[in-house]
């Protein structure tokens, strides 16, 4: 009698360790993405503009922590005695351009057709982009070089984003907040490896070759970490054949992410084959309600960033100009890292009052700019880390609805589709700010 001893029990629970198992694994896996995409573009936009500001003058030095930080959102730290704002009309507008354009055309275009191209490849074009515009700004030795690599590493966070929010289908809607903390946490992590190195005494162009290993952890994090479903078209193109197989492993895996949260979804459209033309055009008129609020966040987010946060200087601060500007983008980076880490403690279905919100922030600023009566940086410390909270909020609550509203044969193309809307609004604050900040520098 006392031999009778179970020994079910472990066989019992090894199931659901390897689903937990599996489930970190791909949490961990997009954040790592989340990561690479935006830090490689975050550390060579900067490193671009170093190599850019050599070229022009031969008593260039290394840059400080500052002038990375100011470099990635077109600041200018140099003054201009002849403004009573202390700045210099922005000169940087040829590699923003060169920064904001190609994303835009690549997700105002791709979502129609990029389908046709199998993760596997997307993930290692993306990666080659990303080597390529190390190479090219490391070695270039002319300004239109230089912006050409510029492109590149464009080309490559544009079309990785698209890919990696569309490929959050596949797996528990959890990894949405893996991927928003991911990026969040590219521009501060970014920031402050690449200002080490160079702060270390390494050049901006061996900074450079040593960051080549993001493109290479972005194929480890894609090809070892995660764990993909048998429905993920890997390296075949299956013109996104929603099986009836397939479509219940996908609407399993988001039910299975929502625990406890049993709320009503749009009802599931069960025909299969790939979406039409038309269909898709009807799914983007459908989006718009979440694109033009995301989209009024980057704008208000990006006018605030590149138009008025230098001319926000306090002359009697204990900081220089450049240090208050560093913590101006420090503090953002840090508040958009915050919010976009927190959907797995809060969602927030409003998404234009998070847009309101950031267009009275703009507003506020652009009066503080104009007639200065804000009497300390401690108060604009504080508006800019709520800036970064909200901006961060509207990116990954946007994507999270989206994957929850859209009917599961609709989902990956909306995914791609909607993700156009922080680049329209980023280039429509530059197409802005940039008038608006020269204007007050030549008072």
């Amino acid at each position: 009698m006392q031999q009778t001893v179970s020994v079910n029990a472990d066989p019992v629970q090894s199931p659901d360790a390897d689903g937990r198992c599996t489930q970190r694994r791909n949490w961990a896996g997009f954040w790592l993405l989340g990561l690479c995409n935006n830090f490689a573009y975050v550390v060579m936009l900067s490193a671009a503009h170093d190599i850019l500001k050599k070229q022009e003058s031969q008593n260039a030095t290394a840059p400080t922590p500052a002038a990375l930080v100011a470099d990635f959102q077109g600041g200018n730290s140099s003054s201009n005695s002849s403004s009573r704002y202390d700045c210099n009309p922005v000169s940087t507008a040829a590699v923003l351009l060169a920064d904001i354009l190609p994303t835009l055309v690549i997700k105002l275009t791709a979502p129609f057709v990029i389908h046709k191209l199998p993760y596997g490849f997307r993930v290692l074009v993306c990666s080659l982009m990303a080597a390529t515009s190390f190479l090219i700004v490391s070695f270039s030795s002319a300004v239109w070089i230089s912006i050409l690599g510029v492109v590149f590493a464009s080309v490559s966070a544009g079309l990785g984003e698209l890919s990696f929010l569309s490929l959050t289908v596949f797996f528990s809607r959890d990894v949405l907040g893996g991927w928003g903390s991911g990026t969040g946490g590219a521009g501060v992590f970014g920031a402050l490896l690449y200002s080490a190195f160079t702060q270390a005494g390494l050049s901006p162009q061996v900074t450079l070759l040593i960051m080549l290993v993001i493109p290479f952890a972005m194929l480890v994090s894609y090809f070892v970490l995660l764990v993909p479903p048998p429905s993920l078209p890997q390296w075949k193109n299956k013109e996104t054949e929603y099986t009836a197989v397939g479509s219940e492993e996908r609407r399993q895996l988001m039910d299975d992410s929502e625990g406890e949260e049993q709320e009503v979804s749009a009802p599931e459209d069960r025909s299969t084959g790939p979406l039409t033309f038309t269909e898709k055009l009807h799914i983007i008129r459908g989006l718009l309600k979440f694109v033009f609020p995301l989209g009024l966040v980057y704008f208000a987010e990006y006018f605030i960033n590149q138009g008025l946060m230098e001319l926000l200087y306090f002359p009697n601060f204990f900081l220089s100009h450049a240090e208050q500007y560093r913590w101006y983008q420090t503090l953002y980076q840090c508040g958009v890292l915050v919010s976009r880490s927190s959907l797995c403690c809060v969602k927030i279905r409003n998404l234009w009052a998070l847009s309101l919100l950031q267009v009275v922030n703009a507003v506020f600023l652009l009066f503080a700019v104009g007639y200065q009566f804000l009497p300390s940086a401690w108060l604009v410390f504080a508006i800019i880390v709520y800036e970064g909270l909200l901006g961060g909020a509207a990116y990954v609550n946007t994507f999270y609805f989206i994957s929850k509203e859209t009917e599961d044969r609709q989902r990956e193309f909306a995914m791609a589709a909607a993700s156009v809307g922080d680049s329209l609004g980023i280039a429509l604050a530059g197409l802005v700010a940039f008038p608006v900040h020269r204007y007050f520098c030549n008072l």
